[in-house]
């Protein structure tokens, strides 16, 4: 592991004095098939071991384990190794510290140049679809919405026998997807568009100190450049002025920019929020290292002064906070602790002909006019009436409650961020609105105990979560409430929320317990112009049942056990259905028999 003389040294991060887990890691071969992380976990438990990380590769065959001694890892290779799993006889070894992306490259390429201009670099970068069409990029948009409905038809037929026959049916029509999609709506505005921007804090290409723009690639991909975004036709003229007069600002002081390889240094983020009634929100986020109190106070004072009175007032900052960013005991910057340092303290927007105020860390969606574009589907959607009731989970700022609350009984919001639950609040006061509460929490705490208390009629819940998708606790709630019939799911990364989605639409067991869903119809909503990224909505519908089986006609025998052969005969399916299954499938079983007998 020793660098060459004069090279970057790919591991000499491990022999500095911060902590890193790298060097009490080990490697664990010859897991079970189809385990997942949580598994890994439960095994590790049992056997008395905490790791600090698990990395699961090999087509999770084998996994990287860390922990945070050597005492630590020298008990687990004593206590794993030849350990039985599921028939398997588990293999440990101590394992080499993965090497420093950052010196590695530079290690292949000491002082390489690149060739291609910089404002094209970052282009591909951050909207690798500039280049396209728009029309195009809708087109690939849809075929990728098209793959995600293929791949969850594929999972239903393994995970829940009783809709064979409804599946093969739907496969049929929708070119092998699981329902209908109704097309990918583009948005009204394709450049420009963004209202929400983050902004890093570095070196330069071509080492200009104190840069702020957008990095070149990740730091596991081997750089930490940044290049300022003024080539860029997604972010807005107005934030690209703000990021200018803040550049300015910050090559003049004394202080230098954060440094993920040493740890060092202050400048960290710019984030900038606009909105069309002109208002505009930066939030400057600083490491203070060492810095006093009465150091820092000068900073934010000299900061503000800038932006209020100074060179930076022509970039027409309205609202200005400040965050302390050290050691972070949780890696969301929404637990950062803000201080507001001048102008007023929300900037407000109009959408769909309401109001809504916004805080630093609050969520609100990046386009504006595609976020009317997406309400007004869900409006659609939803088919609400003065009796209906919805519950809307992952809320933000209550934008898509507060929109449709007019046409409805009354909304039910549920949020993590308590900044967007006083926020949300707020807008419905703004609005005049008494039809709508907010409760703040994890959804998978709240969700639960609303489900038992809302009336059984005329019951919609939506659900709009970050990318990783709904927690499973929430799913299940969700599938025990059999009053609730409709779900609305929109999903922004639909890949990574498809394990909702199965959860959704699984046979019932003793760990998912009520009544299926299946999805009905999709739509797409194009958010996110000049990137591979869309908004997805799926409508599911509660499966009704007569006597046991699908009420809606079904294809004969033969028909049957060809989707059973298509989908794999179950495989990847939880253990835990098979006897629901088995109970709930009468009218596909036989064909399958059938099928297997000749």
């Amino acid at each position: 592991m020793e660098a060459a003389e004069g090279a970057p040294d790919a591991y000499g991060y491990t022999r500095a004095e911060l902590f890193t887990s790298e060097i009490y890691k080990v490697e664990i071969r010859n897991l079970p098939k189809y385990v997942g992380f949580n598994d890994v976990k439960k095994f590790l438990a049992k056997h008395g071991l905490s790791p600090h990380k698990i990395k699961l590769l090999g087509g999770q065959t084998f996994a990287f384990v860390t922990f945070r001694s050597e005492e630590q890892r020298d008990e687990a290779v004593r206590a794993l190794q030849g350990a039985a799993w599921k028939g398997r006889a588990l293999g440990v070894r101590a394992a080499k510290p993965k090497a420093d992306p950052m010196a590695r490259k530079r290690q292949r390429e000491e002082g390489a140049g690149a060739g291609e201009p910089l404002g094209k670099r970052i282009a591909d970068v951050v909207t690798p679809l500039w280049a396209v069409p728009y029309e195009q990029q809708l087109a690939e948009k849809r075929r990728e919405c098209e793959r995600v409905l293929q791949k969850l038809a594929k999972e239903i037929g393994n995970t829940n026998r009783a809709l064979l026959p409804w599946l093969f049916l739907q496969k049929q029509k929708y070119n092998r997807m699981c329902c209908p999609i109704e097309g990918v709506k583009a948005s009204p505005l394709q450049t420009e568009y963004r209202n929400k921007c983050e902004f890093l804090i570095g070196i330069g290409v071509n080492q200009e100190d104190k840069t702020v723009g957008c990095r070149l690639g990740k730091y596991k991909g081997g750089t930490c450049a940044v290049v300022e975004p003024f080539d860029t036709i997604h972010i807005p003229a107005v934030a690209k002025k703000v990021v200018k007069t803040f550049q300015d600002y910050i090559r003049s002081t004394p202080y230098s920019v954060y440094s993920p390889e040493t740890y060092e240094g202050h400048w960290k983020q710019l984030t900038v929020r606009t909105s069309r009634n002109g208002h505009i929100m930066a939030v400057v986020y600083f490491n203070p290292q060492k810095l006093s109190r009465e150091e820092l106070a000068e900073l934010k004072a000299a900061l503000a002064e800038h932006f209020t009175a100074g060179a930076g007032k022509e970039s027409g900052v309205t609202s200005l906070y400040f965050v302390e960013e050290g050691q972070r005991k949780s890696p969301n910057l929404e637990d950062l602790p803000l201080e507001h340092v001048a102008g007023d303290k929300y900037i407000y927007e109009e959408l769909l002909g309401l109001k809504f105020r916004i805080s630093p860390h609050a969520f609100f969606q990046v386009n504006t006019q595609a976020a009317e574009v997406l309400y007004a589907a869900i409006r659609e959607w939803a088919q609400l009436s003065q009796e209906s009731t919805v519950l809307d989970i992952c809320c933000g700022t209550g934008t898509i409650g507060i929109s449709l609350a007019k046409a409805m009984k009354k909304v039910i919001g549920v949020e993590l961020c308590q900044e967007a639950v006083q926020d949300a609040k707020a807008n419905a006061q703004i609005n005049e609105l008494s039809n709508i509460e907010f409760h703040c929490g994890k959804a998978e705490d709240v969700v639960p105990s609303l489900l038992n208390v809302l009336p059984p009629q005329n019951l919609i819940t939506i659900v709009d979560p970050p990318r990783a998708g709904l927690h499973s606790k929430v799913i299940l709630a969700i599938r025990r409430a059999e009053q609730l019939k409709k779900l609305i799911y929109v999903s922004c990364n639909p890949r990574a929320a498809m394990n909702n989605f199965v959860d959704l639409c699984r046979a019932p067991s003793n760990r998912v317990r009520g009544a299926a869903f299946r999805p009905v119809k999709a739509m797409a909503v194009d958010l996110f112009p000049q990137t591979k990224h869309c908004e997805l909505l799926i409508l599911f519908e509660r499966v009704e049942y007569a006597n046991g089986s699908s009420a809606e006609a079904k294809p004969d025998a033969a028909q049957v056990a060809a989707e059973c052969n298509d989908s794999e005969h179950l495989d990847g399916a939880n253990p835990d259905d098979s006897d629901a299954n088995q109970a709930a499938s009468v009218a596909t079983d036989t064909a399958c028999k059938e099928k297997e007998s000749t």
